[in-house]
């Protein structure tokens, strides 16, 4: 199983694939991060377990029956061929203020849905501490500066009980990232002028580190920059409800 700093340099190269692509929407940028994540879950529950995503086996999805509707999951991990958990990634690159919201919401909604279906399920959100938002047209506007305003949501989250709570995520892994800056506060042009300095620097060895702009005081249900107690975590909840 990857350690932290080894699943950054997984972090690294999904950015260089979103770089390449010049889209926030190509799944290519998903495949490396979907697939290590998956690898290291399979290495984690052994052989009586299968999993299914992009990056592994067949490379699909697997369609997880929800409560209310059926959702095709990021990662699905299955035991004699019956979903036992679920998990959600998202990396979110640009123009994260004016998405927040729907993030969020969209997370508890399909959580609820997969949840009261009796899969728990779990998700990973990777954000970079400083996200470049751009006007249409890919002319850069700004950058949204992640806070612990921003985060507030995730701090009540977590004091949440995921076992009282069916749309609470049964654990959240938040992945705050520090980016280096061509300057402090450097405007660039447009969307193609970031990605041209971000591939000329793609291989710094400090392109790219856990942000600790905020402080972790959150409670259970929200692990902050830690991709080992994560996975270790889930297993254990995921084992713990298929044995019960």
């Amino acid at each position: 199983m990857l350690n932290n700093q080894q699943f950054l340099e997984v972090i690294r190269e999904s950015f260089r694939i979103y770089l390449e692509k010049d889209s926030s929407r190509s799944p290519e940028k998903l495949k490396v991060l979907h697939g290590q994540i998956a690898k290291d879950l399979q290495e984690m529950f052994g052989p009586e377990y299968s999993i299914r995503s992009q990056g592994i086996g067949n490379g699909k999805e697997y369609s997880v029956d929800g409560k209310y509707y059926s959702k095709k999951v990021d990662i699905t991990v299955l035991k004699n061929k019956k979903p036992v958990a679920g998990y959600a990634v998202k990396f979110v690159m640009r123009n994260y203020s004016q998405n927040s919201n729907n993030y969020f919401e969209n997370m508890l909604g399909e959580t609820a849905n997969i949840r009261m279906n009796d899969i728990p399920y779990f998700q990973i959100f990777i954000v970079f501490d400083k996200v470049p938002y751009y006007k249409r047209k890919g002319e850069f506007g700004r950058y949204d500066t992640v806070t612990v305003h921003n985060l507030q949501k995730y701090f009540a989250l977590s004091n949440d009980d995921p076992e009282r709570y069916p749309h609470i995520p049964n654990k959240t892994l938040l992945v705050l990232l520090n980016l280096k800056e061509k300057a402090p506060d450097y405007k660039f042009e447009d969307s193609k002028d970031y990605a041209d300095y971000y591939k000329s620097v793609i291989g710094d060895a400090d392109l790219l580190r856990y942000s600790t702009k905020i402080s972790d005081t959150f409670s259970d249900a929200v692990i902050l920059n830690n991709y080992e107690d994560f996975i270790k975590s889930t297993h254990a909840l995921t084992d713990e409800n298929v044995n019960r």
